[in-house]
């Protein structure tokens, strides 16, 4: 059976197993994931974040560009003689939000979610309105003194709640605020012990540090693979950026970096992974079985923690889409496990995501083409 490995048993050349202590450095990726993490990107407004993610990936790849669509792709070019093994790393920048719908006298704005925001967690959040100019307001609803009895057991309907902005009139705000207008929660990225993260839009902004982790791995490695790692657009909305990426560049094959249930009291053992464990690979028909392996014994060699995600369905990432790209893209799922998923406070582990880009980067330095071509065997 062709492997991944053409040097046979020998160690991946600088990606040696190691043990993972505290000099490991988990906290090198926090300041790139906070800054991500606080920028304003709803699904199709994500420019901010885009103009963010070319100055950080410049100077780690060959070139760094913007699609028509709006998919960051940064391409590192592969060393030695033709042909170069195409890989695409793909991780969605977008995040889930809020539009303005309408402006109520007294200074009020009701508003819709973009994405699959969980409404019970809106009430007492504070926002950022991205009208002509950046505005403030909170997220108002009846207090429970006012409420009826049988209200009070109920979660707030989403028509019932709404932005207060301070402003009194109508008209003021309807020159600085036009209908559909986008809406973001407001949150700093919090360090909780054990190298654990707290914020917004770590779905999937972690995921987008993990690709600028790999590129820095990359930077000291020798590989034959040309890489093309993409930030990808309104995944939260249909998997867009995903779908036009993968069909202009026409990959060998693609690894989706995306996030999957963290445990946390009240998830069932095998719904949620534990965080600190390391990446959660994802297995099921959406994932090309000789990637999945490759993805595992790669992690064994050089001692990056991992788990098995058994993933019977696509579960609304991107790596459906570009698997069913053009003629078909092999493709794999790897997922840092997240607690409190299309929250405020998504928690995650600072180590699992270095040691992503870590098993990321191993798994580049080994592709060759013999292994490539026997991904046509399914």
């Amino acid at each position: 059976m062709l492997g991944i490995f053409s040097r046979g048993q020998q160690k991946l050349k600088g990606m040696e197993k190691t043990t993972n202590t505290k000099e490991d450095k988990s906290l090198e990726y926090l300041d790139l994931l906070r800054r991500l993490s606080q920028e304003q990107g709803v699904s199709g407004r994500e420019a901010k974040v885009a103009e963010s993610l070319l100055k950080t990936l410049h100077p780690l790849v060959d070139e760094v560009e913007r699609d028509r669509l709006g998919n960051v792709i940064a391409h590192k070019k592969g060393e030695g003689p033709d042909p170069h093994p195409r890989v695409m790393l793909a991780a969605h920048m977008d995040e889930i939000g809020l539009m303005v719908t309408q402006i109520l006298e007294g200074g009020f704005l009701r508003f819709t979610p973009v994405g699959g925001i969980d409404l019970r967690t809106l009430p007492g959040q504070e926002v950022l309105i991205h009208g002509l100019s950046p505005l403030r307001g909170v997220i108002g609803a009846k207090p429970p003194h006012l409420q009826e009895p049988g209200e009070r057991k109920k979660a707030i309907p989403g028509d019932e709640l709404y932005i207060d902005t301070g402003y009194s009139k109508k008209e003021e705000l309807e020159e600085m605020v036009p209908l559909g207008t986008m809406v973001t929660i407001e949150r700093d990225l919090q360090l909780l012990a054990n190298d654990l993260v707290a914020g917004k839009a770590l779905d999937n902004r972690a995921g987008v540090t993990v690709l600028a982790a790999c590129f820095q791995e990359l930077t000291r490695l020798k590989h034959r693979a040309d890489v093309y790692g993409v930030a990808t657009v309104q995944e939260e909305v249909g998997v867009r950026g995903a779908m036009v990426s993968s069909y202009g560049l026409a990959p060998d094959l693609a690894v989706v970096i995306d996030v999957c249930h963290g445990d946390m009291p009240g998830v069932a053992e095998d719904e949620g992974f534990p965080l600190g464990k390391g990446p959660a690979l994802g297995l099921g028909p959406h994932v090309h079985p000789r990637l999945f392996t490759t993805l595992k014994e790669t992690a064994q060699e050089i001692g990056v923690p991992y788990q098995v995600e058994p993933s019977p369905t696509p579960a609304g990432t991107d790596a459906w889409a570009i698997q069913i790209a053009r003629e078909g893209i092999p493709t794999a799922l790897v997922s840092l496990p997240l607690r409190y998923m299309h929250t405020a406070v998504e928690t995650l582990s600072l180590k699992d995501l270095k040691e992503t880009g870590r098993l990321l980067a191993a798994f580049i330095q080994g592709l060759e083409p013999a292994f490539v071509e026997g991904l046509s065997c399914y």
